[in-house]
């Protein structure tokens, strides 16, 4: 199965702390977010699962470059699936490039870590779909979808427009609590995000 996700920010300690910008203020400490987030993506995603994971993965300041890097290279073992990672604007290269240093191959033969600098495209239910960090802006489209991230909690007025990120408010277009936080969302589920925003916003004008 496919899962879409983007801005874990795994260690980013200001999120903690912010008012407005993806406040995640439910968490006292970096460690119990990153061990949520955690918990709650392995009890969705299997080991042979593909994971998109749309940018900006962790963020941290306080220590030595090489050492964050291996700290963030921890997490990403400990996550079920094979990764698909789209270069967020927090993504350090010298982060990809040890990512890429530090691969496996897992035991469905596929590699731990697959990485793309701008982004890439899949179809699915009719769809043509881009993934990228930042949104894309590409007009009214009958069948193209623009899966994104790096807006946190806020959401693009565009219908072809969705963001995966873990903060976003349009999971709130699926069932109330359905989607435990950091959770990646299922390819069911973005097709429902997709049907649900083209309601609104039809219903809207």
């Amino acid at each position: 199965m496919d899962f879409y996700t983007s801005d874990t920010h795994f260690y980013h300690q200001d999120l903690l702390l912010s008012q407005i910008f993806s406040p995640r203020k439910q968490f006292l400490t970096v460690e119990d977010m990153n061990e949520t987030i955690i918990a709650n993506w392995n009890s969705k995603v299997k080991p042979t699962d593909t994971v998109y994971h749309l940018g900006d993965i962790s963020m941290k300041f306080t220590k030595p470059p090489k050492l964050i890097m291996s700290e963030t290279l921890a997490i990403l073992k400990r996550l079920h699936g094979n990764f698909i990672i789209i270069k967020g604007n927090h993504d350090q290269t010298a982060l990809l490039k040890f990512l890429k240093q530090n691969n496996d191959i897992m035991a469905n033969q596929k590699p731990k870590f697959t990485i793309h600098e701008v982004g890439t495209r899949v179809k699915f239910a009719h769809y043509e779909v881009f993934l990228t960090h930042y949104p894309l802006i590409f007009g009214m489209t009958k069948n193209q979808i623009n899966l994104h991230g790096h807006i946190h909690n806020y959401a693009m007025p565009h219908q072809e427009n969705i963001n995966v990120g873990i903060d976003s408010p349009e999971i709130g277009y699926l069932p109330k609590n359905s989607v435990p936080f950091g959770a990646p969302l299922s390819q069911n589920e973005v097709i429902e995000m997709i049907q649900a925003k083209r309601h609104h916003m039809l219903r809207n004008r």
